[in-house]
């Protein structure tokens, strides 16, 4: 899989990460957190790294953590989580908790999710990351819509990560945002990058372009992830899955080469 530097610090991570919305919302059970182990340890199999959550996504933190203790793999994953309330207490409290469901003294990267109370929780973060507890911190939105927002935050505050929706069906922050980043040297997180799931069901029921072999892809998964990282402002992609055959499959889109231009418009047309 290949590996994209952190703009701010050098440090490389690879291409393909793990979302955990939703798939990842069960009960911290055996019997219901098996499935999601496997998930995590394809991740880390397939050579990816990076696994995203929020308090936003219910029992999530506590599922990756526990996965994450099970496997003893903690040492091979770059672990983000975000904070998602109002007022500087109330995020200090959230972030506390989400270290211990993570089972992390320290995070690798905690963003502000959806922007929410930016200014108040970056004064924290910053504070965080002087003293060792966060390595890099960052900011985080789903929507085209708040794509403005983000990009006015990104010119005026240093973040090391910023995490946005990029995909064939919302391809909206390759005009302002990804070039944005890579000017200030700021790490770009994808998510959404089959556009929520909607464009894998539509594509499901037709052939692979006669070129997708060209670029190592036998699945349309494969294709549309390679789509987004042919952009090289793009750092990491979070692919949301709760099955590890699915995460194996996408790992598989991490490996070079990526289309060029012209095969980029050919999937848009």
């Amino acid at each position: 899989m290949e590996r994209r530097a952190i703009p701010g610090s050098g440090e490389t991570i690879p291409v393909i990460g793990c979302g955990t919305w939703q798939a990842f919302d069960v009960p911290v059970e055996a019997s219901r957190i098996t499935p999601l182990v496997a998930v995590v340890q394809a991740l880390v199999d397939g050579g990816g790294s990076l696994i995203d959550s929020s308090p936003m996504y219910g029992r999530a933190e506590a599922v990756v953590g526990a996965a994450m203790a099970q496997l003893g793999v903690r040492p091979k994953c770059f672990v983000a989580t975000k904070v998602w309330t109002r007022g500087r207490e109330a995020g200090i409290a959230e972030m506390r908790r989400s270290m211990e469901l993570l089972g992390v003294d320290q995070l690798d990267l905690m963003q502000i999710h959806n922007l929410l109370d930016w200014r108040t929780h970056l004064s924290t973060l910053r504070d965080w990351k002087a003293a060792g507890t966060i390595r890099y911190l960052g900011v985080t939105h789903y929507t085209a819509s708040a794509h403005a927002e983000l990009a006015d935050v990104l010119r005026r505050e240093p973040v090391d990560f910023v995490q946005i929706n990029y995909s064939i069906e919302e391809p909206e922050a390759a005009t302002e945002i990804l070039p944005l980043a890579a000017d200030k040297g700021i790490a770009v997180i994808v998510n959404r990058p089959f556009g929520g799931g909607g464009t894998v069901r539509r594509l499901a029921g037709q052939q692979l372009p006669e070129w997708a072999g060209e670029y190592g892809c036998s699945t349309w998964s494969q294709l549309l992830l390679k789509w987004v990282l042919a952009q090289p402002a793009v750092t990491c992609i979070i692919p949301g899955t709760g099955r590890a055959a699915h995460m194996t499959e996408d790992c598989a889109g991490g490996d070079p080469p990526f289309p060029d231009a012209a095969r980029l418009r050919a999937l848009m047309a």
